[in-house]
């Protein structure tokens, strides 16, 4: 079963805290053929912004694991039951007044497991802003 736009939006509206949608993400597409994975969008705010003007680290690291959980979708073809294991991030370029393109992609997909490559580049370069890697034990 194919995850629709629609479908993932109402995924990202329903199993996330309110701190999490107040970052303002956007699905912006969601594939289910080769890899499985997820775009997000992260809107610019001033509000994510750290002091200096970049945006924060936490606001990253909470859209790559918001990311990864709606590639997952994809792959499951709607939301189950799941939760991060690992986590990683490396911060490569401050984004500062720009949106935030979080591509996640699934590296492995099994039964009860989920591995994810991330990689966040501001809008309208190709430049990777940060890169993270994510595991997921799947629950359900």
């Amino acid at each position: 079963m194919t995850l629709t736009l629609t479908a993932a939006e109402k995924v990202l509206a329903d199993n996330f805290a309110p701190w999490v949608l107040d970052l303002g993400l956007t699905v912006e597409s969601v594939a289910s053929a080769d890899g499985h994975e997820a775009v997000l969008r992260l809107p610019w705010s001033d509000r994510l912004a750290r002091e200096g003007g970049g945006l924060s680290g936490q606001a990253l690291m909470a859209a790559a694991d918001t990311a990864t959980v709606i590639a997952v979708a994809a792959a499951r073809g709607g939301f189950v039951p799941m939760t991060t294991v690992q986590q990683s991030i490396s911060f490569q370029r401050a984004v500062i007044g720009a949106d935030v393109l979080v591509r996640a992609r699934l590296t492995k997909a099994g039964k009860r497991m989920a591995f994810a490559d991330i990689t966040m580049t501001a809008e309208g370069t190709e430049e990777t802003a940060a890169h993270a890697t994510a595991v997921y034990a799947l629950l359900g």
